[in-house]
């Protein structure tokens, strides 16, 4: 992962995030499954089945985590070139997919695309607005209560301070949300009970520092979004890169993709830690208690 500067940064970023309201988790996360997967991007979760993302592939699986569809070519139908998926979701069996074109650490062709659940194949893309700021697309979530369509940005510069929001019925872009203050190298988010949750990179696999989901509290116009630390992964295998999120609404759990046995700098696998000789990719499955 980061060395030196982007480490200081980072911890910094972290004390801030800790210290920036006295706002506590919503809820205890306790480690009940944990599932090998073949993509490392995102997943999502409904009706009793979960879909995977990998950076080119995409995966179904039904309750018990056995494989029950795939698609090894997903960017098939489209005019711009694009390479990458990032962080997923599922609404009423279609998946919306964050998708660009990424190399070592940038992103363009940025595309909000929808998929059929069933058969994993593209079925419409939105217009991007290519003047927003947005310049990398790590994840997606999909809020059917505000009809709003959220991307995150992984890269850690100043278009990272906000998630950007898309309608989802029309497609037309309608603003960016203010992250007061803003998590660094977000890879996921998801939506539940009238909050936002991201995933944060902000760990160090070299030193064994773990990574963090934050809460989102959103404002009353939904312009601008409070940041609270919610858990703290320090419960995985073994510390590597954290993904994607998602909430099984049916059973009560939240689920985390995170891969670990692979270095990686600027967002691209460099070779692999002593002991492993390729990258493992994992849902870790934790049953959510409210705090009291």
């Amino acid at each position: 992962m980061r060395k030196l500067t982007v480490v200081l940064i980072s911890l910094v970023g972290l004390i801030l995030l800790c210290g920036c309201g006295a706002a506590e988790a919503v809820f205890r996360y306790e480690l009940a499954e944990v599932h090998p997967v073949s993509g490392r991007q995102g997943v999502c979760a409904e009706a009793g089945y979960y879909w995977v993302s990998g950076s080119g592939t995409l995966a179904k699986y039904d309750a018990d985590w056995h494989l029950v569809a795939e698609n090894r070519e997903p960017f098939e139908g489209y005019t711009l070139e694009v390479n990458h998926i990032g962080d997923i979701d599922v609404y009423q069996n279609e998946l919306y997919l964050g998708v660009e074109y990424f190399m070592d650490g940038e992103g363009k062709n940025i595309q909000v695309a929808v998929y059929d659940g069933d058969t994993l194949k593209l079925k419409r893309v939105f217009p991007f607005r290519s003047d927003t700021g947005q310049l990398e697309c790590s994840g997606i979530a999909v809020d059917p209560d505000s009809r709003t369509v959220y991307m995150t940005s992984w890269i850690d510069d100043e278009s990272s301070e906000y998630l950007y929001m898309y309608d989802l019925d029309t497609g037309d872009y309608i603003g960016k949300l203010k992250l007061q203050p803003s998590p660094r190298w977000m890879q996921g988010i998801a939506c539940h009970d009238g909050h936002l949750y991201v995933t944060s990179d902000d760990g160090d696999a070299d030193d064994h520092a773990p990574d963090h989901m934050y809460r989102v509290d959103l404002s009353e116009n939904r312009k601008a979004g409070t940041v609270v630390p919610e858990k703290t992964f320090d419960d995985v295998t073994m510390q590597g890169e954290i993904e994607g999120l998602t909430f099984d609404r049916e059973r009560g759990r939240l689920l985390l993709l995170y891969n670990r046995g692979a270095r990686i700098v600027a967002g691209m696998p460099t070779g692999f830690y002593d002991g492993y000789s390729e990258e493992i990719h994992e849902v870790f499955v934790y049953d959510m208690i409210e705090s009291n």
